[in-house]
């Protein structure tokens, strides 16, 4: 089976789809079924997912994709060029690591990962004109792929949520793979190396990570004493809209000092924060997935996050979760003293998120349309009967 992945985005460093992406490719390797891999990626993205697959396997091929990286570039590659490149590399399977816009006439099977509805759920994230763009493009993309792989149960309610039951003969839960860190790391990015505790939030810079109320956070515990006096926040993400506004609040509660936002740092980077820092701070208004609060449960780190549906589908009973809403900064005030008032968990294991584990549940779902589209019969079973409520 040869499996073309399409992970062509706009970020040079890695994000929430870049990682999902390199991780659905480290699990198809792990299948004998699969004969080749053939990752896209943006030009600008090649030494990204070359550290971040990590593995060499003759089955392997990354492919740098020479466009520009504004956004009327890259979907004119995914409708019209894409499709081309597939045929010219004898694809069975393409694999979109997010939704873009889709040619239907497409020579194999098409899966696409859907990650959340932020389109749908806040469109503050993108601003207006480009809010009621990205729903168009979803709504394309969905109809014209063979497979919608939800990588959550809250996000496959969205879909539905949003969309009405227009999609529940394509969609299918298969949860993000996560896998224990392997990457260990002596020293933290500067400047954090040097000792003083501090408390970690992980998120891009847009409006449903709500990492200003991070900030309001921090400023309450320092001055309530939940915290000690010299503990730090570490923001740690790809700046986009929201940018701007977090660094108004950061200099509006005089913090400048006091709050370190790092950008592109190295995994091994991330997992010795993940290790070293007083607790993960997370107060998302919506989730697709809360790959941040399962990578630091893996990590063995206390969590401190909202309480909705996607965190509560991965985070257990590790983590501290705190409503949104009316006296949430005392309520989060309130969690992070509980929290570092209790040890420091040990290291979680979540066999069911291994990148085997997940690449299994793939391939049946390739070899469903596979078979489907060999037999050009297109109604005969629903992809969400192929599998149970957790997934494949």
């Amino acid at each position: 089976m040869k499996v073309v992945v399409a992970a062509v985005s706009a970020p040079e460093h890695l994000n929430g789809v870049s990682r999902h992406a390199a991780n659905v490719v480290r699990g198809l390797l792990t299948r004998a079924e699969v004969s080749e891999v053939h990752l896209l990626a943006g030009a600008w993205q090649q030494n990204t997912y070359a550290e971040a697959v990590v593995r060499h396997d003759a089955r392997l091929h990354i492919h740098p994709v020479a466009i520009r990286r504004a956004t009327i570039c890259r979907n004119f590659w995914y409708y019209s060029e894409l499709p081309k490149v597939a045929a010219q590399l004898g694809a069975d399977v393409v694999h979109l690591a997010y939704p873009m816009p889709l040619a239907r006439d497409f020579p194999c099977a098409t899966v696409v990962s859907l990650h959340d509805l932020y389109p749908f759920d806040i469109p503050e994230n993108f601003g207006f004109l480009k809010s009621i763009l990205n729903c168009q493009a979803v709504r394309q993309c969905l109809k014209s792929v063979d497979a919608i792989a939800c990588v959550s149960e809250s996000t496959r309610h969205q879909l539905s949520h949003w969309l009405g039951n227009s999609f529940d003969d394509k969609a299918i839960t298969i949860l993000n793979s996560v896998d224990p860190p392997v990457s260990n790391c002596a020293r933290g990015p500067q400047p954090l190396h040097k000792g003083q505790p501090f408390l970690l939030c992980v998120a891009q810079h847009r409006r449903n990570k709500n990492i200003p109320l991070a900030v309001r956070i921090f400023e309450q515990s320092l001055h309530t004493g939940a915290i000690p006096s010299e503990t730090q926040l570490v923001i740690v993400g790809v700046p986009g809209p929201e940018t701007r506004r977090i660094r108004r609040q950061i200099r509006a509660a005089r913090l400048e000092r006091r709050v370190v936002i790092l950008c592109g740092i190295s995994d091994a980077g991330l997992q010795w924060c993940y290790r070293n820092c007083e607790l993960l701070l997370a107060p998302s208004i919506v989730e697709g997935f809360g790959l941040p609060v399962v990578e630091a449960l893996l990590a063995g780190c206390r969590v401190v996050c909202s309480d909705i549906a996607a965190f509560r589908e991965v985070g257990v009973e590790a983590c501290h979760f705190v409503p949104l809403g009316p006296g949430e900064l005392d309520a989060f005030t309130t969690a992070i003293r509980v929290a570092r008032g209790t040890p420091r968990i040990l290291p979680m294991s979540m066999p069911w998120l291994s990148a085997s584990a997940i690449a299994e549940k793939y391939i049946i779902l390739y070899r469903y349309l596979q078979t489907r589209l060999a037999n050009q019969d297109y109604g005969a079973i629903r992809i969400s009967h192929i599998g149970s409520r957790d997934g494949l």
